[in-house]
C-alpha cells in the first residue's frame, strides 16, 4: 500500500505541505482534491520519488520513497501535471524508450506496447512527432507511458486534462478496469472526475487534510442531501405549488433557482420527502418537467470545507 506519515515540504517561509498522513490500499481509487496550491501535486510528486520531503515519510509496497527509491519507482506509474516528454521524439520511439528504461523484454514488451497503445488510441499518431499533437494526444501518450510496466501503484496528476468528453469516458473506463488490483490515486480539481471514477476522496488545503471520505459520504455533507427539486410544465403554477410543498411536514424549507425555474425542497432533520412530494403532485395533478431526489452536491461541499477557495 502507500503509506505517508507527517509528510511535510517547505519552501522557505512557505509550508506547501503541512505534516500530511493518509494510507491508500489496493482496490482503492483515491481522488486527491484542493483548491489551487493546496499541495496536490507537492505530494503526488514527493509520494512519486520525484521530490523529497522536508520531514515525514513516504512508503510504496513498503518501500520507502527516500531510501529504497529505485524498489518504490519500479512499482510506481507517473503522470506527472502537463506529462512532460521528449517533443522531438514520435509516440512509437517515446514508448520504446520507456519499456528500455522499464527493463521490458521480448515478447512481454511487445505485449505491453501493443495492449497500451491499443488502450489509449494512438494507432493513429505513432510515427507522428510529440510536439505536434494535440494535447489529448499528448495527455494519451503521458497515460501511456505510466501504464506501459503494469505498476501496481499508479499517481495520475489530471489525467483527463484535455481530453475531449468521449476520450475522458474512455479514460475514466480504463481506470476503473485497472481498479480493481491496483492502487491509484488521482490529484485533480474536477469534481465530476471524483464522481466518475474514485471510492475515496481527500480535500486538503493549505497543505492539510480538511476532510478524508467516499464520494458518497462527502454528498451526505450537502445540504442537498435527500432534498428534492422539482419543475412544473407549466411556470405559472410555480409559485402555487412552492407553497404546498412548503407546507408539508417533511418539508423544512424551498428555495427557488430563477435561472432555471427549478424548486428545490429541503428536509426536515430525518424526513424524506420525495414521496410526499410525489403524492402531492399525483392530488393536484400537476404536469411534472422534473422530479428527482438530490444526493447531494460535491461542489458545494467542497466550497463548504474549503472556505470557498476554487478548485
Amino acid at each position: 500500500m502507500i503509506d505517508c506519515k507527517e509528510l511535510t515540504k517547505q519552501y522557505g517561509r512557505l509550508r506547501a505541505v503541512d505534516k500530511l498522513s493518509f494510507s491508500v490500499r489496493p482496490g482503492e481509487v483515491l481522488g486527491f482534491l484542493g483548491p489551487n496550491g493546496a499541495g496536490k501535486t507537492t505530494t503526488m510528486r514527493i509520494v512519486a520519488g520525484f521530490l523529497p520531503a522536508t520531514s515525514g515519510t513516504a512508503t510504496v509496497c513498503g518501500f520507502d520513497v527516500e531510501t529504497a527509491s529505485r524498489e518504490a519507482k519500479r512499482r510506481i506509474g507517473y503522470l506527472p501535471e502537463g506529462a512532460p516528454s521528449y517533443p522531438e521524439m514520435t509516440p512509437l520511439t517515446f514508448l520504446e524508450f520507456v519499456a528500455d528504461v522499464r527493463g521490458l523484454a521480448g515478447d512481454e514488451r511487445r505485449r505491453r506496447l501493443d495492449e497500451v497503445i491499443g488502450l489509449l488510441h494512438l494507432e493513429t499518431v505513432l510515427d507522428q512527432r510529440i510536439d505536434t499533437l494535440s494535447k489529448g494526444y499528448r495527455r494519451r501518450v503521458g497515460l501511456a507511458q505510466a501504464i506501459l510496466h503494469d505498476p501496481e501503484v499508479l499517481i495520475l496528476d489530471e489525467p483527463t486534462d484535455g481530453l475531449d468528453p468521449n476520450q475522458k469516458h474512455e479514460v475514466r473506463q480504463l481506470i476503473g478496469g485497472m481498479a480493481r488490483n491496483k492502487i491509484i490515486v488521482i490529484s485533480t480539481h474536477m469534481l465530476e472526475e471524483v464522481d466518475a471514477v474514485c471510492n475515496r476522496a481527500i480535500i486538503i488545503a493549505h497543505g492539510r487534510i480538511l476532510a478524508d471520505d467516499t464520494p458518497r459520504g462527502l454528498e451526505a455533507r450537502s445540504r442537498f442531501h435527500n432534498a428534492v427539486t422539482i419543475k412544473l410544465g407549466d411556470p405559472e403554477l410555480m409559485p402555487a405549488a412552492r407553497e404546498a410543498i412548503e407546507s408539508l411536514p417533511e418539508v423544512a424549507s424551498t428555495e427557488l433557482d430563477e435561472n432555471t425555474g427549478r424548486v428545490t425542497a429541503f428536509p426536515e432533520a430525518g424526513k424524506l420527502p420525495l414521496a410526499p412530494i410525489g403524492e402531492l403532485a399525483d392530488s393536484r395533478q400537476w404536469n411534472l418537467a422534473e422530479l428527482h431526489l438530490e444526493s447531494g452536491r460535491l461542489d458545494e461541499v467542497f466550497r463548504t470545507i474549503t472556505g470557498g477557495a476554487s478548485a
